[in-house]
């Protein structure tokens, strides 16, 4: 049969990216000799692309059945393979399918078999009882973040997934994490190890920490926020109920935030971590379920307003930032009765706050949702159409856009918001009439 003429040069420009790290490279050669891999590496060092590489250079240009899957944790870290793979421009097809997302679209996206299939242990386990996925020639497995799903309790689901893949050939997990106990059930016999854990934070993150007065920290997030200005800043809570109450509580004292838990719908999930990406809120609340696989640029600040749980926890939300050479720091907010974790190493330093604040500036930028999206044909050029033509803004008034298999979210800068909405209230979008709001 015959092989695809991927070229990895072609897909690295097609990112943006002039070359591949020493891991990758490393990943890349252990690939040709290797039937089991384990791959470790920090947070943020590009795990992704070392996997994705070698399975687009093994698929079969030719053939009709689906060659590869990957599982992953979470739907935000499968959606962000799915994103990459896409933009590396191989040809083929990929279909992402996790919980949260319409079934029947997904089923209508396997009809026609895709090369690669990536998504969540339940959600494949379903298309695979169901018989959406046809697993007779999938001979390659990636876990992504495997240690993750252990924890999250998919023993289950993986073990009959990798049960229902008769012609596996490949193994590959991916972790953050050392010395996870690898189930026999994953089959895994002679694996190569490469191991790019450093154990070291970030060479550009700074760590600090802030006492607080009261056992009730939240007065001094407050303060913390409003002494930050208006930065990209991601705080973190061991709880979902946690997570929600600082949210409403930084929203009364005037603080512009989305919070961000396993709980909510998808939509408003993906409305939350848009608004977040696109600066129409600079500050997102939080549980460790955004410590991985999130795929946000820029982001300033980390507060631990809750302690982590472990060392790794520690990591991996510091992993949000500092990233691709940019700075970034991290801030643990102690109540009296709490202590500095030992594993933090060397001592970070204690910050002090001005005695008096002031409000961070609002953000400049709004989201609107709209309900149309890719299977409605529309895509981000027809937006932006759209609303220069109807709403009468400018480009530089429209900011990132995002769109979604049945809506689109979409940045307006915020003085322009109002009158844009009036504007476009009656308008049609590809002939179609369909609903345009502020996000909620």
């Amino acid at each position: 049969m015959q092989k695809t003429s991927f070229s990895i040069e072609s897909a690295l420009s097609n990112l943006n990216i002039s070359e591949l790290n020493p891991m990758q490279q490393a990943s890349l050669e252990a690939d040709k000799t290797a039937s089991n891999l384990v791959l470790l590496a920090d947070t943020g060092s590009g795990k992704t692309l070392s996997f994705l590489l070698p399975i687009a250079q093994k698929l079969h240009r030719q053939s009709t059945h689906t060659q590869a899957m990957i599982i992953a944790p979470s739907r935000e870290l499968a959606l962000q393979i799915e994103q990459v793979f896409k933009k590396m421009g191989t040809g083929f097809k990929i279909t992402c399918c996790y919980g949260g997302h319409l079934r029947e679209t997904e089923e209508n996206n396997l009809k026609q078999a895709p090369a690669l299939v990536v998504g969540t242990p339940g959600r494949l386990a379903d298309h695979i009882r169901r018989g959406n996925i046809n697993t007779a020639n999938i001979e390659t497995l990636v876990l992504d973040e495997f240690d993750k799903s252990l924890e999250q309790g998919f023993e289950e689901e993986m073990s009959f997934i990798i049960g229902s893949l008769p012609a596996l050939k490949k193994r590959i997990l991916t972790s953050a994490t050392e010395a996870v106990e690898i189930p026999t059930f994953v089959g895994l016999q002679d694996p190569v190890e490469i191991n790019f854990l450093t154990g070291e934070k970030a060479a550009m993150l700074e760590v600090q920490y802030l006492k607080s007065g009261d056992r009730d920290k939240s007065e001094t997030l407050f303060n913390l926020i409003c002494a930050l200005g208006n930065r990209s800043t991601i705080i973190f809570c061991n709880q979902r109920e946690f997570v929600e109450n600082v949210s409403a509580f930084l929203k009364d004292k005037g603080i512009t935030n989305v919070f961000y838990h396993g709980a909510m719908e998808q939509r408003d999930r993906d409305s939350a971590l848009c608004k977040f990406r696109n600066g129409s809120s600079n500050v997102l609340v939080t549980t460790d379920l955004a410590a991985r696989g999130l795929d946000i640029p820029n982001i300033r600040y980390i507060i631990h307003y809750q302690l982590p749980d472990t060392q790794e926890t520690y990591t991996h939300r510091n992993g949000r930032t500092a990233r691709m050479e940019a700075s970034g720091t991290a801030i643990l907010i102690l109540a009296p009765q709490e202590y500095l974790p030992a594993y933090i190493t060397p001592a970070p330093k204690e910050i002090t706050l001005p005695e008096t604040v002031e409000l961070p500036q609002k953000p400049v930028w709004t989201t609107f949702f709209i309900a149309a999206g890719k299977k409605d044909k529309v895509n981000k050029v027809d937006i932006v159409g759209f609303l220069t033509n109807k709403g009468k803004l400018k480009k530089e008034d429209i900011g990132l856009i995002e769109v979604k298999d049945f809506f689109s979210f979409v940045a307006i800068r915020k003085s322009k918001a109002s009158t844009t909405l009036h504007l476009v209230q009656n308008e049609k979008i590809k002939n179609k009439k369909v609903k345009i709001d502020v996000a909620k």
